[in-house]
């Protein structure tokens, strides 16, 4: 179950401060390692997230015979149309290539 909050003003300072401490190596050890470790953590979810994509995308690729990235070009080009399990299969794979990018 994921949990969304408002981003608040205070700890988005709050984090971008820590990333500047981290990067100019100005954090004792407990901090950089607690710091490595949420970003594990966060890498782990989106990961998962993109999993549960690559599942569904594969039922869809079995289902019309066809590989996500050849369907996304084919939809992108019009030569699809567009029927609800395309655009949810589109929309999948945008949604996937944008956390690949996250994750990376």
């Amino acid at each position: 179950m994921a949990i969304h909050t408002t981003p608040n003003i205070k700890y988005i300072k709050g984090v971008r401060w820590l990333a500047n401490l981290y990067e100019n190596k100005q954090v004792d050890n407990a901090t950089a390692q607690t710091l490595n470790k949420l970003v594990d953590i966060e890498a782990s979810r989106l990961r998962m997230q993109l999993e549960d994509m690559h599942r569904v995308m594969a039922d869809y690729e079995k289902q019309y015979d066809m590989k996500s990235a050849e369907f996304f070009a084919k939809f992108d080009a019009g030569q699809l149309g567009d029927r609800m399990d395309f655009v949810e299969w589109a929309g999948l794979f945008q949604m996937a290539e944008d956390l690949r990018e996250q994750i990376n």
